[in-house]
């Protein structure tokens, strides 16, 4: 019997319809669909404009330069943060410094954001990992630019507070296996208007063969009108899992308050035994697992505790199992067994 899946785009088959839409109009390329994506994207996330690429590293090379940084800039991200953000800084000529994160939410922490800015940086580049926002943080007071990777924390909210709202600029893929899929492609837009011109003039002269086709946009368009209905399902399956947690010794990462609406990106387990352990057990059972936080940052400072004692615990001993709207009800009976009775 094969495991389950880890994840499934949410894509449906009368989606497609739109994308066929797009054929039989002859309008593949960046278009009118695009620019209506794009502004609907910005609603949602309360942008005032931006550009809809093909890729996450285009957009957050877009994001990077947008903020207008001097040479071997040095900019600020959470230790908990992708490793392929080192490669777009390389490739830029910036410098990548870590700070530790909160335990609270798994995002650079406030303290440690302020002492980065201390030490040179000038940028922040926020990560929100598995569904978490940086609630009660105001990087924005810091006097520099913040770059808000919400990319795994679209549509989370926490009382009064949302993903998008603590950026100067907010980054969001929309790749196979995001909240919102495009099929591949990113957005990078800016809640204030002094970064307009800057985002627009990014890479102007090739503009037209980085930005987002119509025909991923039109499959974006469905995702975003769908998107309430998935939210519901994602949450319903969160809670399931995180009450079933509770039997066992282990707790949810992040924000753990009633309040908090996550939006269903990943289920992730902070273990207090052994991962290969638990991801074993879950295998036995067709599960699949995984740890989380493999292909971070912190892969190059595994041992270092001295200076990030709240992420590299969570690094060596998170895993995350699957979660989407696609879930048949056997696969989701299945899990809430497995995750009770992880040891």
């Amino acid at each position: 019997m094969a495991l389950i899946p880890f994840y499934k785009p949410t894509l449906r088959r009368k989606d497609m319809d739109a994308v066929l839409q797009t054929m039989v109009d002859e309008r593949i390329g960046p278009g009118e669909r695009k620019n209506v994506f794009l502004n609907q994207f910005c609603e949602m996330v309360g942008a005032k404009g931006g550009l809809a690429l093909r890729s996450y590293v285009d957009a957050l090379s877009c994001a990077l330069v947008s903020c207008n940084l001097g040479p071997h800039a040095k900019i600020g991200v959470s230790i908990l943060s992708p490793s392929w953000y080192q490669n777009v800084a390389d490739a830029l000529g910036f410098e990548l410094v870590c700070g530790d994160i909160e335990a609270e939410h798994g995002c650079l922490a406030q303290q440690e954001a302020l002492r980065l800015v201390d030490q040179g940086c000038s940028a922040l580049l926020i990560h929100q990992p598995m569904c978490q926002i940086p609630f009660a943080c105001d990087y924005k007071q810091l006097g520099v630019p913040v770059i808000e990777d919400i990319t795994q924390s679209l549509a989370s909210e926490y009382e009064e507070q949302k993903s998008g709202g603590y950026g100067d600029m907010v980054l969001c893929a929309f790749e196979e296996d995001s909240i919102v899929s495009t099929a591949g492609g990113a957005a990078i837009v800016y809640t204030k208007d002094s970064y307009q011109p800057m985002v627009k003039a990014f890479a102007q002269h090739v503009r037209p063969y980085i930005e987002l086709p119509d025909m991923n946009a039109a499959l974006g368009m469905i995702q975003l009108a769908a998107l309430p209905e998935q939210l519901s399902k994602r949450r319903e399956l969160y809670g399931l899992f995180a009450k079933s947690l509770l039997k066992t010794s282990h707790r949810v990462f992040g924000i753990g308050n009633i309040d908090f609406q996550p939006n269903g990106y990943g289920f992730c387990v902070a273990l207090d035994s052994k991962p290969e352990d638990a991801i074993k057990f879950a295998n036995k059972y067709q599960v699949s697992a995984k740890k989380t936080f493999t292909d971070t940052l912190a892969s190059q400072a595994s041992d270092r505790f001295d200076l990030y004692p709240k992420a590299i615990p969570l690094f060596l001993r998170a895993i995350s199992l699957p979660i989407y709207p696609f879930l048949k009800q056997s696969e989701v009976e299945l899990l809430i067994k497995v995750i009770s009775h992880l040891s």
